[in-house]
């Protein structure tokens, strides 16, 4: 489990952003607990508890996209520990009015303002991801995210609910405070900065067109298109379970409205269960069957409940409907991290989480027409069976995903066997040499060109595919001859300086060209082996005996 779903947790600033990102999941619940509580002492009206609902949920549906807009206008890490710092003022505000006992709409008003504040929040999370973990371990930080989010369900309601057995419901919303100051606090430790995005592309796009690069930028890639479709199918289901749970609750199971937090439990606990195969799955060549036995998973337990009135058992068909929705999940997030331009992230994940909200109310919204018109049977056949064949209808796209990626492999298998030959690649991931030799481009090369001069900036590492070439130093001294798979360039590169060597074709022949910030890009993820090091250090000597290597890649 260590090398699967912990592997993120190596790298010390995903560590900190995890730990920051549990710690407020578990303040949030918590206070929405202590919430809701207060609610019902203060005013007795469920009406008021409705109203907490939308106060939170309104904004985040009509905001989403811009707060990925915002995401990317600001430097993230430095952003979110601003959201962190406010969201805290605003939950020191709701626990003061509880505390003196203030009307109930100042005390929703702070809520609304946490809501609306936070909507940043989630975009630069997830942009921000990619940055703090290698590729190879971007599907199991997606995992450990979810994981984090399915036992926050099940620890933050309870941590709450204890709180308020031995303390005031503003008590527990001031842990909700100390749970962001800590979470800013986590934040701001870490190093990893973004690149502000001009996001008005220099003043000619307004609002509106600034929130539609982030839908525009999924349907540039099938992948992601297809596996986001598959995504926001499962949360419309979830949107219906937030009604038709409650109802089978009070209904069938006979464990009152109040055993939808049971059920809910439920799939935070197979969500658990789940992540570490989750992150063996993601790396498989073919998605299309994994997303479909996903989304059936997900689907056709509901079934059961048509005649299930055991709540035991209800709990576990929930462990096995949570365990599969995370597979879908988990795929979507990291393909829309992979495939995608890093500086649109933020407006791509401000989008997928208006569109996902949308699809949770569209849901929601159903249930009681279809149970007034069909029953909870009815309901409960259209939510599993239903649903199930809508996602078998979705099999050819899912195929001809799987058909694209196998002819992108195919077709970049001999730039991807050139770069395994370079020890410098050895520790990179089969999903980032897959990025990187798409990256990189054939040049052909006629005998007597100069590929490089010395003196000249590093821009590039090159590979030899076919031909001789020859390496020579100050007075035209012939320092080497490479031949196929040789490699030349790396050095300027690793050292941040110009050139120290010039090569010439000796005869026709084609470079592998990889440009220079991909080849820093691979290296920030593993570290080049000692023989890699070692030879670079001895081409060094050879050119420039007064130099060292200065490992410039690694700060």
């Amino acid at each position: 489990m260590a090398g699967g779903l912990l592997a993120g947790l190596r790298h010390r600033d995903f560590a900190l952003f995890s730990g920051a990102f549990a710690t407020s999941a578990i303040g949030s619940w918590a206070y929405n607990v202590a919430l809701a509580v207060w609610l019902v002492h203060e005013t007795g009206s469920p009406t008021w508890i409705a109203a907490a609902t939308v106060v939170r949920f309104v904004p985040a549906l009509l905001l989403s996209a811009y707060g990925g807009v915002l995401a990317e206008r600001f430097e993230q890490t430095r952003l979110m520990v601003v959201l962190d710092l406010v969201c805290a003022v605003a939950m020191a505000a709701m626990a003061l009015c509880m505390a003196v006992g203030a009307p109930p709409a100042a005390v929703l008003l702070c809520a609304a303002i946490t809501s609306t504040v936070g909507i940043a929040y989630e975009p630069a999370a997830a942009a921000m991801t990619p940055r703090l973990v290698p590729e190879r371990d971007l599907g199991s930080a997606n995992a450990l995210r979810n994981t984090i989010d399915n036992v926050c369900v099940v620890a933050g309601p309870g941590i709450g609910a204890v709180l308020l057995l031995v303390a005031d419901p503003w008590l527990a919303v001031a842990l909700n405070v100390a749970s962001f100051v800590v979470s800013a606090v986590l934040v701001a430790m870490m190093r990893t900065r973004s690149e502000p995005v001009d996001v008005t592309e220099g003043g000619t796009a307004g609002p509106v067109q600034q929130m539609l690069v982030g839908v525009r930028t999924i349907g540039t890639s099938s992948t992601a298109l297809v596996l986001v479709g598959f995504c926001v199918l499962a949360t419309f289901v979830y949107g219906l379970d937030t009604v038709l749970f409650v109802v089978l609750s009070d209904e069938r199971l006979g464990t009152g409205p109040e055993g939808y937090g049971y059920l809910l439990a439920g799939l935070g606990v197979g969500g658990v269960l789940a992540a570490p195969v989750v992150t063996r799955l993601e790396r498989l060549p073919r998605l299309a069957p994994v997303v479909l036995l996903g989304m059936v998973g997900y689907c056709l337990p509901t079934l059961a409940f048509l005649v299930v009135d055991r709540p035991s058992v209800a709990f576990a068909l929930q462990v096995v409907r949570g365990a599969s929705t995370l597979v879908v999940d988990v795929l979507a997030i990291t393909a829309l991290q992979r495939s995608l331009p890093v500086d649109v992230l933020g407006r791509v994940f401000g989008a997928f989480n208006a569109i996902c909200l949308l699809a949770v109310l569209v849901g929601a919204s159903m249930v009681p027409p279809m149970v007034d018109a069909w029953g909870l049977d009815g309901a409960l056949w259209f939510a599993s069976a239903g649903i199930a064949v809508v996602s078998l209808a979705g099999w050819p796209w899912l195929a001809r995903m799987d058909r694209q990626a196998a002819e992108r492999r195919a077709a970049l298998a001999p730039a991807i066997s050139l770069l395994d030959g370079c020890a410098v690649f050895e520790a990179v991931g089969d999903g980032a040499m897959t990025e990187l030799a798409g990256a990189a481009a054939y040049v052909d090369v006629a005998a007597g060109h100069t590929v490089i001069r010395a003196g000249e900036p590093a821009d590039a590492f090159y590979v030899v595919d076919a031909g001789l070439y020859d390496a020579t130093g100050a007075g035209d001294v012939l320092l080497s001859q490479m031949g196929e798979g040789g490699w030349f360039g790396e050095i300027g590169l690793l050292n941040g300086s110009p050139r120290t060597a010039t090569v010439t074709a000796r005869t026709d022949g084609r470079l592998l060209r990889v440009d220079g910030p991909a080849f820093l890009a691979a290296l920030t993820e593993t570290t080049p082996s000692a023989a890699f090091v070692d030879g670079a250090r001895l081409r060094l000597a050879r050119t420039n005996p007064g130099d060292t290597l200065t490992e410039a890649w690694k700060a």
